[in-house]
């Protein structure tokens, strides 16, 4: 495994790369494990919200799901972006949440996204998978007034998601077994 996007930030004048390896290196085996069992949580998430959902709600998921993976290198994630949480699965069948604002940029690190409105947050941290069309995310849950939480710091709110490309204005993570609320949280993204 890579850092994510490593040609792409090369080509873009980025200052720093992860060596391969370092993602399962800062992964917990709890994630590790959640992601083990990505294809199963993602089934019965699924089903659960088809199971329960409402006609509204359903096509408000199709609609987040649709879309063929593009390769990862081929896109530029920095910027704004709106973005949005559907929970699936385990409480409630789904809950569609509104749009919020989101962006991504480069620090000193490498590439960071901030899920900047809305009461729950994430900020965290993007890493090639071996699969050139999807990446993983490793980021940590924060509310609206607390600081922003680093990954790794408190088990209770770490997140690991995978993350596909769909178009150069749509990206989408799925976010398996969360800590609260739900199986499954797709969080979707429309560049604005």
């Amino acid at each position: 495994m890579r850092v994510v996007f490593l040609a792409l930030l090369a080509c873009l004048g980025a200052t720093s790369a992860r060596a391969d390896g370092e993602v399962l290196s800062k992964m917990t085996a709890a994630d590790k494990a959640k992601l083990a069992g990505f294809d199963a949580t993602r089934a019965k998430a699924i089903a659960e919200a088809r199971a329960g959902g409402s006609p509204i709600d359903l096509a408000e998921l199709d609609k987040a799901l649709s879309g063929t993976p593009k390769p990862v290198h081929d896109f530029d994630f920095k910027g704004n972006w709106r973005c949005r949480v559907l929970k699936l699965g385990k409480g409630l069948p789904i809950v569609v949440y509104p749009w919020f604002s989101c962006r991504a940029f480069e620090d000193d690190y490498s590439l960071r996204l901030e899920k900047t409105g809305g009461s729950q947050r994430t900020s965290g941290y993007f890493y090639d998978d071996d699969d050139p069309k999807r990446m993983i995310y490793l980021g940590a849950l924060h509310y609206g007034g607390d600081a922003r939480m680093l990954y790794g710091k408190d088990r209770a709110r770490d997140q690991v998601a995978y993350g596909y490309w769909l178009s150069k204005n749509r990206f989408r993570l799925e976010f398996p077994q969360p800590e609260y609320e739900s199986l499954m949280d797709v969080m979707e993204f429309e560049r604005k």
